[in-house]
């Protein structure tokens, strides 16, 4: 059977008149988006706009919620939130791009948490669960998207959810399989080749490439490309090149979904 993945980019990451990264370009590359719902980034102005474009494009969309912490955009890890605020901010922000989508005559088919969150979620079983609960409570729940390996993927299958796993093509991995901090060397990775390089041997050997050389076996849906970083749109085009070279097909895990008839 033939190799495929998605290609992913988290986008609609400015503030207000503040444009950030290269949305529009990197949507003629990617096959999924994860737009920002106005916590970390973004603004319904911005989430409408995006949702147009990869509307257009063909592109999948998806909800990026995460730490209402524009100031340290989502990065920031805050410990000690209320469950029941955390669950109730998770589906608040998703509710915004879905209705915004819904006016748009599109949908959202899958949603990927932000930042520190999102790490989080990774590291914590109990946080992944109440992540996966409350998206299990949704109806027609979106496809989860959680970094591959964590807590999040296994919490959100065992919630029932359909569940996408995907790996970063600008990170470098520790040998416990999660992301290394940002501050350190070899956490953040700038050169196109050896992205490309690097996701291709990924899938097709369907492991994580640690820091150290270690191979952790894991299961692949989907490769993640930050829209904000200066390499973003030459890494993204690399990879794409490098993937569809060697064969594996680049396509959405998650068709948008149309938003449900009013009750």
């Amino acid at each position: 059977m033939a190799l495929s993945v998605d290609l992913n980019a988290d986008l609609g990451e400015g503030f207000g008149p503040w444009k950030m990264g290269n949305d529009a370009e990197l949507l003629d590359i990617v096959s999924s988006a994860n737009i920002a719902c106005g916590f970390h980034a973004g603004d319904p102005a911005i989430m409408a706009r995006t949702v147009r474009l990869c509307r257009d494009k063909g592109v999948g969309i998806g909800a990026h919620p995460g730490f209402d912490d524009k100031i340290g955009f989502g990065r920031r890890e805050i410990a000690g939130t209320e469950p029941a605020l955390l669950e109730a901010m998770i589906l608040y922000q998703i509710g915004a791009l879905r209705e915004i989508a819904a006016a748009e005559g599109a949908g959202i088919g899958h949603v990927k948490l932000h930042g520190a969150l999102a790490n989080m979620a990774a590291r914590d079983a109990n946080l992944a669960r109440l992540v996966a609960l409350a998206l299990a409570r949704l109806p027609s729940p979106p496809v989860l998207l959680a970094i591959a390996g964590t807590h999040l993927e296994r919490e959100g299958r065992a919630a029932g959810l359909t569940v996408a796993a995907e790996v970063f093509a600008d990170r470098g991995y520790g040998d416990d399989g999660h992301l290394l901090p940002r501050a350190e060397e070899g956490a953040l990775l700038t050169d196109p080749h050896e992205a490309a390089e690097r996701m291709v041997r990924m899938v097709e050997e369907g492991v994580i490439v640690c820091r150290s050389g270690k191979c952790l076996p894991v299961t692949i849906d989907s490769i993640c490309v930050h829209g904000d970083g200066p390499a973003a749109l030459a890494i993204a085009r690399a990879v794409r090149e490098a993937l569809e070279t060697a064969g594996i097909a680049v396509r959405p895990f998650a068709a948008a979904r149309p938003a449900p008839p009013p009750a």
